[in-house]
């Protein structure tokens, strides 16, 4: 009777203190287990027994209109899956596709919660998690049609340079696939990938982010791509050439007041060869020649005229300056003009006039030249002759009021179908 009562006494003490190893059912795998423990319920609302219970290596589906298995019911069906982590301390991105809904806790704490119907979405939600173990729970259900759950986590990767976002599509939409450091915007990808394995090879998209500490000054930003480009400077779309394209380098100037100045690239590859460059450089004035006389539209000697509404000024172009208008197609009261007086000595000077890289889409600009003997037309083309200097011919100068360069917005062509612009001129000695 002794021994019975001993053996009684035993058996309860060892249950008693082997309660959380017979307790560790399918939802609560050891630390040690790298798998999911999932289990299936034919309902949406996780009730009751579950129909299925299996260990799987990733929790990464795509089920179509079919069912995770023979005993599960293709619509109307719900699943958990359990499993811990081992992690450095750190910052993590917990990323969650589905179609229906999906719930993602972490040590019990919900970061994620799209508990409704609707197709296929991507959510991210970043999480600083100590080092150690951490108990991930994913929820989802399938109401009707496609059934697709998929749950990844990565580090976040400390942004110190540009923060690129790399997206598996040419539109930059949805969550990016890749959010990485770069060093530098200068990639020449060839027919390969940004980042084999996960970015495709053809059709995505990047978009760059970046803060820089510039001085007050012109600068003059260069992109080089295949194909789409858009660059911001401070809010202020400096290039865009968002269309598909072989190799080609686009510049644009803007003046920027010093300090914090946000830079903010979209690219986009298409098919073939993939390259996305970008530098920025101060934009001085070249030294003019010896004698040469430059009136900008900054200095005195430039007036303007015309309806005040018309006029529009960009921090660009020459001198980190420019005022355009849009065209009159003939002269229209209040149509916009302007003149550049200099201060000459009486002699021979060449003439040369600075078209912009933008604002200039008109074909038609007509400048007028008065010299010491008369007035002399010359038509050039400014969307043709972006960031350069463009000559207006040699004439000999009085060294008076009467020389000056004067041009207005009335260009002949279709009614404010063109851009004008109105920057520096330049006299040099000849």
């Amino acid at each position: 009777m002794f021994g019975r009562s001993l053996l009684f006494t035993s058996l309860v003490a060892m249950l008693l203190f082997s309660g959380p190893a017979l307790a560790q059912g399918p939802n609560q795998p050891q630390h040690s287990d790298p798998t999911w423990q999932a289990s299936y319920w034919n309902n949406m609302n996780l009730v009751g027994d579950p129909i299925l219970q299996r260990s799987e290596e990733q929790l990464d589906y795509d089920w179509g209109f079919g069912s995770p298995g023979p005993a599960v019911v293709a619509d109307g069906f719900s699943a958990r899956w359990t499993r811990y982590l081992d992690l450095a301390a750190g910052t993590y991105r917990f990323t969650a596709t589905s179609d229906d809904g999906i719930r993602v806790l972490v040590d019990g704490s919900p970061i994620i919660a799209e508990w409704y119907d609707h197709g296929a979405k991507t959510v991210s939600v970043d999480k600083a998690l100590s080092a150690g173990h951490h108990w991930v729970q994913v929820e989802y259900y399938e109401h009707e049609g496609v059934a697709v759950a998929r749950v990844s986590w990565a580090p976040v990767t400390p942004i110190t340079n540009w923060r690129g976002e790399y997206f598996n599509n040419i539109s930059l939409s949805g969550s990016p696939a890749l959010v990485r450091n770069d060093a530098e915007i200068a990639f020449d990808w060839g027919a390969g990938s940004p980042a084999p394995g996960v970015i495709n090879p053809d059709l995505f998209s990047v978009r760059w982010t970046r803060t820089l500490n510039l001085t007050a000054d012109s600068y003059r930003f260069t992109v080089t791509v295949d194909d789409g480009v858009r660059l911001w400077v401070n809010g202020h779309l400096l290039i865009d050439a968002w269309k598909d394209q072989d190799e080609t380098t686009h510049t644009g100037t803007i003046y920027v007041a010093g300090g914090s100045v946000l830079i903010k690239m979209e690219y986009y590859e298409d098919y073939g060869e993939a390259v996305a460059r970008m530098a920025w450089i101060p934009d001085r004035p070249s030294p003019a020649p010896p004698g040469a006389v430059i009136v900008d539209d900054k200095d005195a000697g430039f007036v303007k005229g015309g309806s005040r509404a018309g006029w529009h000024v960009a921090n660009e172009g020459y001198n980190g300056r420019l005022y355009w208008t849009q065209n009159n197609d003939y002269a229209r009261p209040n149509y916009n003009w302007a003149r550049w007086y200099p201060k000459l000595t009486a002699r021979r000077y060449e003439v040369f006039v600075y078209i912009p890289d933008r604002y200039t889409t008109t074909a038609k600009a007509r400048y007028w030249v008065s010299h010491a003997d008369g007035l002399t037309l010359r038509v050039v083309s400014q969307s043709a002759n972006g960031d350069r200097w463009v000559s207006l011919g040699t004439h000999r100068f009085q060294g008076n009021s009467n020389d000056y360069v004067s041009l207005a917005d009335v260009t002949y062509e279709p009614y404010v179908s063109r851009l004008i612009a109105f920057d520096a001129v330049k006299w040099v000695p000849r």
